[in-house]
């Protein structure tokens, strides 16, 4: 039997295998080569299909690429929406979103190298997805401006702090620690991601983010 005559929601689960298949083969490609040196070649070695169903299904190198970090971007954006925050007040809100930033940086260290991959690259991979990851990253501003508000309401919280704001804040700490590992390590004889350190960093994150929010707000 041959692909045409297959059932079509057999060749549907085909499809969704195929494609998945080829974005884990490339992810590995281009975190370790980086977007100039990764082959479609290599990468078409490491899966069940062929180069040209790589380019059957995405087009191009720069096409795979950005779908590559919009499947990265989701991966965390999907993990934030499943959070339950219901039962916790401000302070213990904030910090459990910090928690889970920490944690799945700290796990997904293909994602940092992406991003600087990508940073290096100045998002020109990312610019026709733009919109596309807007609506994506809406549900954490949306979660961290109702904290705020929380926040706020109650009295705790100062009142000139965005939620892009402070999710740069967050995102910061927990991407340095993977993304500067090595260059820190060297430079101070530290290792960021050493385990011994770790709840001592991820207890540093959250205070620093309770002790800026309940800090004296800057006068207009």
């Amino acid at each position: 039997m041959s692909v045409a005559e297959l059932p079509a929601s057999c060749r549907v689960r085909d499809a969704v295998r195929t494609r998945a298949d080829i974005l884990d083969a490339a992810t590995a490609e281009f975190v370790r080569a980086g977007f100039t040196g990764a082959r479609m070649d290599d990468i078409a070695n490491h899966t069940r299909t062929t180069k040209r169903m790589i380019y059957y299904y995405f087009e191009s190198k720069e096409r795979l690429f950005t779908e590559v970090l919009k499947r990265a971007y989701s991966e965390i954006r999907r993990s934030e929406q499943v959070l339950d925050l219901s039962e916790l007040g401000p302070v213990g809100a904030i910090r459990r979103l910090a928690d889970l930033t920490f944690d799945h940086h700290e796990a997904h260290p293909d994602f940092i190298r992406l991003v600087c991959i990508e940073n290096i690259h100045e998002a020109e991979h990312l610019v026709g997805a733009a919109k596309q990851l807007s609506a994506l990253n809406a549900p954490v501003l949306a979660v961290i401006e109702r904290i705020l508000l929380a926040g706020r309401e109650c009295g705790l919280f100062r009142s000139d702090v965005n939620a892009v704001s402070l999710h740069a804040l967050i995102s910061s700490f927990c991407f340095f620690r993977v993304a500067n590992r090595h260059t820190f390590a060297t430079l101070f004889g530290v290792d960021l991601l050493d385990a011994g350190d770790r709840e001592r960093h991820r207890a540093m994150l959250g205070d620093m983010v309770v002790a800026y929010l309940t800090a004296p707000g800057t006068p207009p």
